[in-house]
């Protein structure tokens, strides 16, 4: 590029050297699938929300609980449902025996192993989206210190340094951390986000959990 050249960001990442190149491909790469993940994760958890406040609705509707259960589908089960059908699946399996201890011990180990399952696929990808808020910034750094090297390295040619020789190597190193800058801050922000949401259907899930062992430990001892 010459100095007479127009500096646009197009003309700045094609004349990047290989390794601001390489570093720019990745930050581009990470950028992109931060924001699948982001766009899958909110699709889910409201998607988990809704699901909660509808199953919650008609779990305190006063309706019979065995009803409930068949009505509902084990294989898209999810989120609080999910828990409520293996908790009521292995109270139902155990409910013959009359060692009240182990029934809610088995009935209370099964909703556990449900709330974890949920629990994790609430904070899926999240991890990633961290990774991508706490490194990009210095992967973009890396890309731009590099290219500033290569621009003072370049000026050794030169018989008489001027801004004109030198911005178009700044410029090119600067879209390093410029896009390093654009993958962090959405992921950061989503991670974030997330992670709150995940916190709060989590605290539901667990809250659920308690009341449904309570009322099947009462139902148990009626019998």
């Amino acid at each position: 590029m010459t100095p007479s050249e127009s500096l646009s960001i197009f003309d700045l990442v094609a004349d990047a050297g290989p390794v601001v190149m390489l570093v720019m491909f990745v930050l581009f790469a990470a950028s992109v699938v931060s924001w699948v993940m982001i766009v899958q994760r909110f699709v889910y958890h409201s998607r988990a929300s809704a699901s909660f406040s509808r199953f919650e609705k008609s779990f305190w509707s006063g309706g019979d609980l065995a009803q409930l259960y068949r009505q509902g589908n084990s294989q898209n089960a999810q989120g609080i449902e999910a828990i409520f059908r293996a908790g009521f699946k292995e109270f139902s399996r155990l409910s013959q025996q009359k060692n009240t201890a182990a029934v809610m011990e088995g009935t209370q180990r099964a909703m556990r192993v449900a709330l974890m399952r949920e629990q994790e696929k609430l904070e899926l990808h999240l991890p990633f989206l961290a990774s991508v808020a706490s490194v990009s910034p210095y992967i973009g750094l890396f890309g731009t210190v590099w290219g500033i090297l290569n621009s003072f390295r370049g000026l050794a040619n030169q018989h008489q340094a001027t801004l004109a020789t030198v911005a178009p190597g700044i410029s090119e190193a600067l879209v390093a951390t410029a896009m390093g800058l654009f993958a962090a801050i959405p992921a950061v922000l989503a991670y974030n986000r997330f992670v709150a949401r995940a916190e709060s259907l989590g605290a539901n899930y667990h809250t659920f959990t308690e009341e449904f062992s309570s009322i099947l430990h009462r139902q148990v001892h009626a019998e």
